[in-house]
């Protein structure tokens, strides 16, 4: 029996608790608890400046953490909350300078997984939770994932079984005027234009905050990671296991025939299930071992978009 009142207990005492969202399983801390912030810090190898999210049990805590609450705010929380949304708004005063990186900005989302809002119940306040595991490497999707990434640098793992979404949440900046999209989601533009009344914008302006995952070099695996055009991979391929080279392929089909230094893993055509399953097939493929992983670059279609840049910062990082 999992024993959420336990993992509040923990939380309400400085440890660190990971917990599953629909996203990617966090390394929950009491966000009001700098000692407890610090050991987020710690666990990880985060730099210092690279702010936090905060998770919030649902919209009513907003006022703590954030204050001149746009209703553009208001109105994207209740169509999106719970669920894969975070929104940067103007911070309050009492928020700590760690959990934004010294911004006058934070970052706040109600997830939408069982377990986790009845943690965050049960608390009763809000948990900074990035991704738990080492930054920059491959996001969590599985208790066990945890587990081989921190050990015994988490007091409790809640496991809530493989995570629905599989990839962080978008991001949305509300703390400026013009809604913008500093990191792209499953929950794309179109959606949340719809309830805007206008599309948002993409990417921050040279002032816009700085948000967790927009490094250049992210969610990288230890073997490198190169992103090929589809008609290109055929050619990729061959011209590695000509050199010698041991190769794991993440694409829709095999780019050469059945070959004792390949191992190809089928990925879904479907931008919702290849979300689900993109760092559990990344883990999956570093884990063997080889000189080189191979992905077929996803279409150039808004569904794929928040794919898309996952790719491009995995194989930025896995230089």
């Amino acid at each position: 029996m999992i024993d959420v009142a336990r993992a509040a207990a923990l939380l309400r005492a400085g440890e660190l608790v990971a917990f599953p969202t629909e996203t990617v399983y966090g390394l929950g801390a009491d966000a009001s608890n700098p000692r407890a912030i610090a050991k987020i810090f710690a666990a990880k190898g985060r730099p210092a400046d690279h702010p936090l999210i905060v998770h919030l049990p649902d919209a009513s805590h907003l006022e703590r953490w954030a204050v001149d609450i746009p209703e553009t705010a208001r109105k994207l929380a209740a169509a999106f909350w719970p669920g894969p949304m975070t929104l940067i708004l103007k911070r309050h005063p009492s928020v700590l300078d760690a959990i934004t990186g010294g911004q006058d900005t934070v970052g706040l989302r109600v997830p939408n997984h069982p377990l986790a809002l009845q943690l965050l119940r049960e608390f009763d306040g809000g948990v900074a939770a990035p991704s738990a595991n080492r930054f920059g490497h491959v996001s969590p999707t599985t208790a066990a994932h945890v587990r081989e990434e921190l050990g015994d640098a988490v007091t409790m793992i809640l496991d809530g079984g493989p995570c629905a979404v599989g990839i962080e949440s978008t991001i949305l900046d509300l703390s400026s005027g013009e809604p913008r999209i500093l990191r792209p989601g499953m929950l794309d533009a179109e959606a949340i234009g719809a309830v805007l009344g206008r599309a948002p914008a993409f990417g921050g302006e040279q002032n816009a905050p700085r948000v967790s995952g927009s490094l250049e070099a992210h969610y990288a695996p230890g073997t490198p990671l190169r992103l090929v055009a589809a008609a290109d991979l055929a050619t990729t391929a061959a011209q590695a296991l000509a050199a010698g080279r041991r190769i794991a392929v993440l694409a829709p089909e095999a780019p050469v025939h059945v070959h004792q230094k390949m191992v190809w893993v089928a990925a879904s055509a479907d931008a919702a299930q290849f979300a689900h399953e993109l760092y559990a097939r990344l883990r999956e493929l570093d884990a063997l071992g080889c000189d080189l992983i191979l992905v077929a670059e996803p279409p150039a279609t808004g569904d794929w978009r928040a794919i898309a840049d996952r790719l491009r910062r995995a194989a930025a990082g896995s230089k």
